[in-house]
């Protein structure tokens, strides 16, 4: 087999691939000469300057896999690779060191003041005495996002002598306490900690989630930090926490717009460390997601299992033809459910009804589980590394299957538990379009295609126009809007699939709405 080696990845990575294949290496590749040679290839390694598009992939006679040397795919179209069966991967692993250890360093340099102690020495400055920093030893951590590299930092941290208290609301008490951090409220992590670091994925849920309005609750003298995704920490009232001194000092490696723009509330604003996006910029990591592709290309190559794969595993044709339309249905159906949910998950069952019970519903049940983590993980949950990452956070997964159906010729019942209570949704096919039927037992009829905002309200005159009147305000395009009953006298669920982003702080004020009893939003561009 052959294998194309593309855009300068590291040698390592060749010399792992050319034990068993023919490797070919190109590292610069114009996209005229790719489509000529990629019918040749039955791997192919890139980094970003490739573009795999689907005409690519449609002349990739052979192709089997790609792997991305690092962690985002957006050079490579997906969606054309599933279609044609071939395995897309990625190296998620590869960088969580050199993110976790630039989260130190930046931590270290903020605390103890060092890039402005640097830059003022070698102008011929002595300021011994004004940049006077402070330990970690003994502070309170609060670590906000308890994934790889979030536990990373906090293991570290202890080491560090400091106390560690982290804010996870997806992650239960068993994995805290193997971890050995303390669990609290995003509350008790802004009101006790004296340095707080982030590492969440951007989402509708955490973008601004640390504001003027939690930062006024923090310690006078806190000491924040971002290496996870720009936007988080709202950039204007950062700048204005290091100004008013609320805010000791600032550590940030990311920002909503990158490259910084010199407008940018943060480029002027006083004790900060600011540097360019550089948490997977080290020879190490380089050489590691290289390693990683070379190590899932060849294990692909070898019909081996794939931890890193971004899309589905390969199946057979026939067992694929049954599910292929179930797919996307279940992760969005997971993902709905997960949305609705508050708290720790404890258990999620999948149950199947009508003929899709005797067919083999092992991919759609992980499509489910991973339409429940994505959303909520820093990490991409793939249909690979689904089942694991479940299994690690303790969620128990049930799957039941039963022929008998009532108004669909084949059903899925999403139920997923929480501390905070249980949440249903169901889905079905019309035609090859997935629809969910009903969220928790009122009958509706949704289109789960781009993002709906859910509204539980007690069914009285007014309720709908008061939600829209408020989502125009905001300039906030409803497309569709569905209101469903159930057996529960005086209620009802207004469903309202909308065009627009969403802030958390509308949803919030949709959620203060006399009648309403909490708004929700599912975002199916996470999943």
């Amino acid at each position: 087999m052959k294998v194309l080696v593309a855009d300068g990845v590291s040698q390592k990575a060749v010399d792992i691939l050319q034990k068993n294949f023919d490797v070919v290496i190109k590292d610069k590749l114009p996209a005229e000469e790719l489509l000529e040679i990629i019918p040749e290839f039955d791997g192919v390694i890139v980094r970003s300057a490739s573009k795999i598009t689907k005409e690519v992939i449609d002349k990739a006679a052979n192709l089997k896999v790609i792997g991305r040397a690092g962690v985002g795919t957006d050079n490579i179209d997906i969606p054309a690779a599933t279609e044609r069966g071939i395995i897309v991967l990625n190296a998620p692993e590869g960088n969580t060191i050199a993110a976790t250890e630039h989260t130190m360093a930046m931590m270290l340099s903020m605390s103890r003041m060092i890039p402005i102690a640097n830059e003022t020495l070698h102008k011929g400055e002595w300021n011994r005495k004004k940049y006077v920093g402070v330990e970690l030893r003994g502070k309170t951590l609060g670590v906000i996002g308890l994934g790889r590299i979030g536990s990373g930092v906090a293991k570290r941290a202890m080491s560090f002598d400091m106390k560690i208290i982290a804010y996870d609301p997806y992650l239960n008490e068993d994995r805290a306490q193997a971890l050995g951090v303390k669990i609290g409220t995003l509350d008790d992590v802004v009101k006790n900690a004296d340095f707080i670091t982030v590492h969440m994925p951007l989402t509708p849920q955490t973008k601004n989630m640390l504001n003027k309005d939690n930062i006024a609750k923090m310690k006078k003298g806190i000491r924040l930090v971002n290496c996870a995704r720009g936007g988080i920490i709202n950039e204007q009232d950062l700048a204005d926490g290091l100004k008013s001194g609320q805010i000791a000092a600032a550590a940030i490696d990311v920002f909503t717009s990158e490259p910084l723009a010199q407008d940018n509330p943060l480029a002027s604003a006083p004790n900060i460390v600011l540097t360019p996006h550089l948490g997977a910029s080290t020879v190490e990591a380089q050489i590691g997601v290289a390693i990683d592709a070379s190590n899932g290309v060849a294990a692909a190559l070898k019909g081996e299992p794939v931890s890193t794969a971004v899309n589905m595993a390969p199946v057979s044709a026939e067992t694929m033809g049954k599910i292929r339309p179930y797919l996307t249905l279940a992760e969005r159906l997971g993902c709905t459910a997960q949305s609705l949910s508050d708290g720790p998950i404890q258990s999620l069952t999948i149950q199947y009804n009508g003929d899709i019970a005797d067919i083999d519903t092992k991919m759609m049940t992980i499509a489910v589980i991973k339409g429940v983590l994505n959303p909520i993980l820093q990490t991409a949950v793939n249909y690979v590394n689904a089942p694991s990452i479940a299994k690690q956070r303790n969620i128990k997964i049930q799957e039941i299957k039963n022929k008998d159906v009532d108004n669909f010729a084949n059903l899925i019942t999403v139920t997923l538990k929480t501390s905070g209570g249980e949440q249903s949704v169901q889905g079905a096919l019309f035609g090859t379009e997935g629809r969910i039927v009903t969220i928790n037992q009122h009958r509706v009829d949704v289109d789960p295609h781009a993002r709906i905002l859910i509204c539980p309200h007690i069914n009285r005159p007014g309720m709908i126009g008061h939600v829209g009147s408020l989502l125009a305000k905001y300039n906030i395009n409803i497309s569709g809007m569905q209101v469903g009953k159930t057996a529960i006298a005086g209620t009802s669920i207004m469903v309202l699939t909308i065009d627009d982003d969403i802030t958390q702080d509308i949803i919030d004020q949709v959620s203060k709405i006399d009648g309403i009893f909490g708004a929700k939003l599912v975002n199916y561009y996470t999943v």
